[in-house]
C-alpha cells in the first residue's frame, strides 16, 4: 500500500474509533479561575450543571497548610445570608471569619448561594430545572472539597454554620444530611419556615425575587405545596439531628444590645427569635441536646453573628477533635420517595408526596411508617453472603422471608405498608393514612 494512502487510511480509522468512542464527562464542577486574595483567603470561579451560571466560593486554609503536605483538615462549611455571597464573611465591616480562624487548624469553605437562593433546589412552580443549590452544595461542592484539599472527607470532620437564611440552610443541610456533618451552628437563622403562620411563608417565598424568581419559585405555593415546605423545614425534620451537637443563638430584636442597631424594634431578629425559639421547643421534646442561646436585646447584625461564631468556635473544634460516630440506631423521616442517611436507602412507592420514617434502624431490625409499599436497603451491618431470617409485622399480618446479605453486607427488604394516599399530604381535602411495618432480622440457623 503506498505510504499517503496508508496514511489516510491510518487517519479515517482513528477519525472513527475517535467518533465511536463515548466521550469523556466533563468534570463537574469546572474550574475557571482562582484568585488568592490573602495568605490564607482564595477564591474559586466555579461552573456546575446545577446552576444555570458560574458561581464562586471562598476558602480559607489554615496557616501552615503548605509547609505540612501530609496533615489532613476538619472543614467547616460557613453559609451567607439573603442578600450576601460568598464574600460575606470575609468582607470588612461584615464577617470576621479569617481573623477568627486565624489560629485554628481548620479549613473555612464559604460558597455562593444566591441572593435569595434558600439553600434548596427550586421547584419554580413545579417545572424544576436550576438553581439547584442544595445539589450544588450537596453533591457537588463537598466532593470537590475533599478532592482539591486535604480534608478529613468524612461526616466526623466537617462541621456547618450560618446566619439568616444560612442559618435555615444549615439546619435543613444538617437535616436532611445529618451523616455528612458532625455539627450545627445557626445563628439568627429561619429556622422555622412554618413561624409565625401565614406570615413566615409570604416573607420567605418573596425572598427567591433577588435572584429574579417569582412567587412560588422554592417550594411552590404553600396552600398547594405545603409537604415541599416541610420537607426542607428544620422544625419538621428536628428528629433527623440526634447525634449532632447543635447550636441556636439569637436576639430577641429589642433594641438596647451591645452593638446597638437604633432605638426601634427589629422585626426581622424578632421573627428568626420565635422560629429559633419552636425549634429549641421541637428538640427539647424529642430529647435531643443542644445549646439555645437567647441573648436577649440585639438587632439583625453581623457584630452578633461574629460574637456568636467566635463564642462556638471552641466548641466545634473540640467536636471536630473528639470525632462522632453513626448512631447505633437511626431514625430518620424524608417526603421525597428515595432517600438515605447513614448508609441505609429507602425508595417508597405510592401515589402522592407525603412524609415516611424509618425509625430504630440497625442490626436487628427496624420500622418503617407511610404508606403504599417500599425497599429498604441497610447499611453494611452483615455478614456477606450469609442467610437472615425476616419477620415483618406488616399491617395485615405477620410475614417471614429469607434474604442472604449481598457481598457488601447489605439486605434489600422489600417492605409493604397499606394502601397509597391519592392525595398529597396538606392540601386541602387529602386524607393521609399512615401505616407501619416493623421488620426484625436474625442471622438464620
Amino acid at each position: 500500500m503506498p505510504s499517503r494512502l496508508r496514511q489516510l487510511t491510518l487517519a479515517s480509522v482513528l477519525a472513527c474509533a475517535a467518533w465511536a468512542a463515548p466521550a469523556a464527562a466533563a468534570e463537574d464542577p469546572q474550574v475557571l479561575g482562582s484568585q488568592r486574595l490573602s495568605p490564607r483567603l482564595q477564591e474559586l470561579t466555579l461552573r456546575t450543571s446545577e446552576l444555570a451560571g458560574s458561581t464562586a466560593v471562598r476558602v480559607l486554609l489554615p496557616a501552615g497548610y503548605r509547609e505540612h503536605p501530609a496533615r489532613r483538615y476538619p472543614v467547616l462549611y460557613l453559609l451567607h445570608g439573603a442578600s450576601g455571597d460568598q464574600r460575606s464573611w470575609t468582607t470588612e465591616g461584615q464577617g470576621d471569619a479569617e481573623s477568627l480562624t486565624a489560629a485554628l487548624p481548620l479549613i473555612v469553605v464559604m460558597p455562593n448561594a444566591g441572593k435569595g437562593g434558600f439553600y434548596t433546589n427550586w421547584f419554580n412552580n413545579g417545572r424544576g430545572g436550576t438553581p439547584r443549590w442544595e445539589n450544588w452544595h450537596i453533591k457537588r461542592l463537598i466532593p470537590f472539597i475533599d478532592g482539591r484539599y486535604r480534608t478529613r472527607a468524612m461526616g466526623a470532620g466537617r462541621a456547618i454554620a450560618g446566619l439568616s437564611m444560612g442559618g435555615f440552610g444549615t439546619f435543613s443541610y444538617a437535616a436532611r444530611h445529618p451523616d455528612l456533618f458532625t455539627s450545627a451552628l445557626s445563628l439568627s437563622g429561619a429556622v422555622d419556615t412554618s413561624t409565625p403562620p401565614g406570615v413566615a411563608p409570604e416573607i420567605i417565598d418573596s425572598i427567591s425575587a433577588a435572584d429574579g424568581g417569582p412567587p412560588g419559585s422554592l417550594w411552590g405555593p404553600r396552600a398547594t405545596q405545603e409537604v415541599r415546605w416541610r420537607a426542607h423545614n428544620p422544625w419538621d425534620l428536628a428528629e433527623n439531628l440526634r447525634g449532632l451537637a447543635l447550636w441556636l443563638r439569637t436576639g430577641n430584636g429589642q433594641p438596647g444590645g451591645p452593638f446597638g442597631g437604633g432605638p426601634d424594634l427589629d422585626i426581622t431578629e424578632v421573627g428568626v427569635a420565635a422560629q429559633a425559639f419552636t425549634v429549641h421547643q421541637r428538640l427539647r421534646e424529642l430529647g435531643i441536646p443542644h445549646v439555645f442561646d437567647d441573648y436577649g436585646p440585639g438587632h439583625h447584625l453581623w457584630a452578633y453573628w461574629n460574637r456568636g461564631l467566635r463564642q462556638t468556635l471552641p466548641a466545634i473544634m473540640a467536636r471536630l477533635r473528639g470525632g462522632s460516630r453513626p448512631p447505633a440506631k437511626m431514625t430518620f423521616t424524608a417526603a421525597e420517595p428515595s432517600y438515605a442517611a447513614y448508609g441505609w436507602g429507602v425508595r417508597v412507592k405510592r401515589p402522592a408526596m407525603e412524609f415516611s420514617r424509618l425509625a430504630k434502624a440497625g442490626r436487628r431490625g427496624f420500622s418503617l411508617s407511610g404508606s403504599g409499599s417500599a425497599t429498604v436497603s441497610t447499611a453494611r451491618l452483615f455478614v456477606p453472603r450469609h442467610a437472615y431470617r425476616i419477620v415483618l409485622h406488616t399491617p395485615k399480618g405477620l410475614v417471614r422471608r429469607s434474604l442472604s446479605a449481598s457481598a457488601r453486607g447489605r439486605l434489600r427488604i422489600s417492605v409493604p405498608l397499606g394502601p397509597g394516599n391519592p392525595g398529597q399530604q396538606f392540601t386541602a381535602g387529602a386524607t393521609t393514612r399512615v401505616f407501619k411495618t416493623t421488620v426484625t432480622i436474625a442471622p438464620a440457623g
